[in-house]
């Protein structure tokens, strides 16, 4: 069993990709062909966004987002504290200061409550100015954007959406990647819309930032690549990866978001009474990148993820370690207990095999595995 099964997802793909990869080897064309600019029309079109601009991957995305606002020393930019690391380190490149917000324990994203108490703390304390939120969409599900952008409009913050998680996903019909002043995603293969290496999206309705972001990702270019008027990046999405993305995205929006559903309801209607399974709000839509439980203890879980494993059946933890606890934000002061909602997930979540391909019968082994354990755990 795969936990997600890229290997089958080729299988099924594998003439339309050979022949989407073979054509961009034919053309000639490896940086910034035709199927590039292609691709980022048919997102644009998706997302509903006026620009999708396609990048060398999500870090490099968030980056230049940043770069395009200016963030820099004296900045206070709002992250949550349960994420990969990548959402500060891209704030503290920049030389300005990320600040850690709680998570929600059932959605797993950022808590908008804390978030406005955070603000105001950074405000109050007079040391920083705030600048921007980063609300990630962790597994699947849109972060509260609804609170998040009424926040942001009271304090006058930008907000920048990183759906790499997220992507496909919906609150109220309004698609992940449109809520953000600039929103991105990342094609990391192992993402809902992934490519076969890096690969990355910015999207944006505002016209200025759209020009900025296309001229940072070649290297601060003006009117041409040898006219550089800013100092920027080498981020382009090689015309190849875009090739394959083509050939996933029509199979992601045909079938594959609807299939990852109906997998996690399975996985819901079997676990349900046996352990604290995701929560999706009302109005929303997840694109289940994790199928991602709660269990009650470190213990439980760790002794849950060794059983499956002995079993095998893969599972990993998203993530082990609060980003306030992380060595490289040491010097920050931050301790044991100071936001313990997302050290608790820390502790206790743990992510199950899950990808459109995954079948009833797999669902169904992993089921009977926990529900083994969580029993003879009761005895």
């Amino acid at each position: 069993m795969e936990f997600r099964d890229l290997k089958k997802q080729y299988q099924v793909l594998k003439n339309k990709i050979d022949k989407a990869m073979t054509d961009a080897a034919a053309s000639g064309e490896y940086i910034m062909g035709k199927q590039v600019k292609e691709l980022e029309a048919s997102l644009s079109e998706y997302v509903g966004s006026k620009y999708c601009i396609a990048c060398a991957n999500g870090t490099d995305a968030l980056t230049m987002s940043l770069m395009t606002w200016g963030i820099g020393k004296g900045d206070a930019v709002f992250v949550p504290d349960f994420t990969f690391f990548a959402t500060a380190e891209v704030v503290s490149l920049e030389g300005a200061t990320p600040v850690f917000v709680d998570a929600d324990a059932d959605t797993f994203n950022i808590d908008p409550y804390k978030l406005e108490e955070a603000i105001k703390k950074v405000k109050s304390d007079g040391k920083l100015t705030p600048r921007a939120i980063i609300p990630v969409d962790l597994f699947g599900l849109s972060a509260n954007y609804p609170e998040i952008i009424r926040i942001a409009d009271k304090y006058e913050l930008l907000v920048l959406e990183d759906g790499a998680q997220g992507f496909g996903g919906t609150i109220n019909g309004k698609k992940v990647c449109s809520f953000g002043d600039i929103s991105i995603t990342s094609f990391f293969p192992a993402k809902p819309l992934g490519c076969y290496g890096d690969g990355g999206a910015i999207f944006t309705d505002n016209d200025e930032y759209a020009k900025i972001i296309n001229s940072l990702k070649v290297h601060g270019k003006g009117s041409s690549k040898y006219d550089n008027v800013r100092i920027g990046l080498n981020s382009r999405l090689d015309t190849i990866q875009a090739a394959i993305l083509q050939v996933k995205f029509e199979a992601f929006t045909e079938y594959e978001l609807d299939k990852v559903n109906e997998a996690a309801s399975l996985y819901s209607k079997n676990l349900e009474g046996i352990v604290k399974t995701p929560v999706i709000p009302e109005g929303y839509f997840s694109s289940w990148a994790q199928y991602t439980i709660t269990l009650k203890s470190r213990e439980e879980r760790d002794g849950l993820q060794a059983y499956l494993k002995a079993n095998s059946i893969p599972s990993m933890v998203y993530y082990p370690k609060p980003m306030h606890m992380q060595t490289a934000y040491k010097d920050f002061g931050y301790g044991e207990g100071d936001f313990p909602v997302a050290e608790m997930l820390c502790d206790c979540v743990l992510s199950f095999p899950m990808h459109p391909y995954i079948t009833e019968d797999e669902i169904g082994e992993v089921c009977d595995r926990v529900k083994a354990y969580v029993v003879k755990r009761l005895q």
